[in-house]
């Protein structure tokens, strides 16, 4: 071994390097809950018929700062979402369930294209077990399928 290589390191790239394959491109991209999380708060305060400036104050929150929540520019805190939320007239539960909803539905229609084309009826795969399921560990017997 020479001196040369004693001296070379390995260099590890910041960024994953992009495939051979990528991603196929009729799925589509997962949202950020910060994105989904805006949109429900602008949402809501249109519908109220609310300026920004009018929810910023409620809320003791700054109008820059809201305006960033809103747009999904910025992840906000617990604290943030729930006087925002609050100055809306929703609790957090609520702006994060209609958050989650929104979630939900292109989450499932891509499992469900998956499912179809892994040759799935209904999207759904049967899951046969070659006998009893028998309780184990304290919750008992759970089958998870997939």
């Amino acid at each position: 071994m020479t001196s040369r290589t004693t001296n070379q390191a390995d260099v590890i790239p910041l960024r994953p390097l992009p495939t051979a394959d990528p991603a196929p491109r009729d799925l589509p991209r997962e949202p950020l809950w910060r994105d989904l999380v805006g949109e429900v708060l602008r949402r809501e305060r249109q519908a109220q018929g609310r300026t920004l400036k009018d929810v910023s104050e409620a809320s003791r929150i700054s109008m820059a700062y809201l305006s960033e929540v809103e747009r999904g520019r910025k992840e906000a805190s617990s604290e943030v979402l729930a006087a925002a939320a609050q100055a809306l007239g929703l609790s957090l539960a609520d702006v994060l369930a209609l958050a989650g909803e929104r979630l939900v539905s292109p989450t499932a229609a891509r499992t469900r294209s998956r499912s179809r084309s892994l040759g799935t009826a209904g999207g759904h795969r049967s899951v046969r077990t070659a006998g009893p399921v028998r309780p184990t560990g304290p919750m008992g017997g759970v089958l998870l399928a997939a």
